[in-house]
C-alpha cells in the first residue's frame, strides 16, 4: 500500500515529545513500528515554522540541528515550513490578581503571543494535491487539528483513499477527524524510545542537542 505521511510539526512537539527525552526521533523508523508491514513509506512531509529564539536563544539551533538531521538520514522526507509569530498582546488574566502594589484589581496583562501559521493549510493542500495525482494509496496524518477535516473528509470520499489518523498527544483523536478516518494509532512512549535517530548522524558532524 502506497503510504505518505503527513506531520503537523507543532502539534506534534507539543502533544508527544515536548518534555521527554526522545526529541531526536527518526520520523521513518516511528511509523514503521506504528504501522502494518503492507504500508510503503513512499513519502513523509513534515510541516513547521522556524523558531525566532526570543526567550530561548538555542531554540534555533537545536530546531536546525534536528531538522538537518532528518534530511540527511530519511531519504523519504521533505520539510515544509509555515511563519512562526510572537508578539506581545494585550489579554485578560484567567485568574485576576486582588489588590496589587498600587491596591488595585489587575484584570489583564500584557503577555507574549508565540503563534505558528500556515502549517494546518500547507498540509491539507498536499495532502489534497498528493490524493489528485493518485501518489498514494493510504495517507497518514499526524495532527489532532480539527481544522483539517474537511481536507480528510474530500480524500476519504470523493477520491476514495484511506486515512490513518494518528493524534500526537495521549488523548482522545477530533471526532471530527474520526469521521472520515479508516484506522486509528496511538503514540506511545515505548514506541518513541525505540524510534531514536543515530547519534551522530553517519557520515556527518550532527549531533544530538546535548540539552535533549
Amino acid at each position: 500500500m502506497r503510504t505518505f505521511i503527513y506531520i503537523d510539526g507543532f502539534n506534534f512537539y507539543y502533544g508527544a515529545v515536548k518534555g521527554t527525552p526522545y526529541k531526536w526521533l527518526d520520523f521513518k523508523k516511528l511509523f514503521q513500528n506504528l504501522l502494518d508491514p503492507k504500508h510503503e513509506i513512499l513519502s513523509i512531509k513534515y510541516f513547521t515554522a522556524l523558531v525566532s529564539g526570543k526567550i530561548d536563544p538555542n531554540q534555533p539551533i537545536r530546531q536546525k540541528s534536528f531538522i538537518r538531521a532528518l534530511e540527511k538520514y530519511i531519504p523519504e522526507i521533505t520539510v515544509y515550513y509555515g511563519t512562526f509569530l510572537s508578539h506581545p498582546t494585550f489579554k485578560p488574566l484567567a485568574y485576576p490578581i486582588t489588590k496589587n502594589v498600587f491596591g488595585k484589581d489587575v484584570k489583564f496583562a500584557n503577555v507574549i503571543k508565540t503563534e505558528e501559521k500556515g502549517s494546518d493549510v500547507n498540509l491539507a493542500v498536499h495532502l489534497l494535491d498528493d490524493a489528485w495525482l493518485d501518489r498514494y494509496d493510504c495517507a497518514v496524518v499526524v495532527s489532532n487539528d480539527s481544522d483539517l477535516s474537511e481536507s480528510l473528509r474530500i480524500v476519504k470520499t470523493e477520491l476514495c483513499k484511506t486515512i490513518g489518523l494518528i493524534p500526537p498527544a495521549d488523548t482522545h483523536p477530533s471526532k471530527e477527524l474520526m469521521r472520515y478516518a479508516t484506522f486509528n494509532k496511538c503514540i506511545r512512549k515505548s514506541v518513541l524510545a525505540i524510534s531514536q535517530l543515530p547519534d551522530p548522524i553517519p557520515f556527518t558532524s550532527i549531533h544530538k542537542p546535548s540539552s535533549w
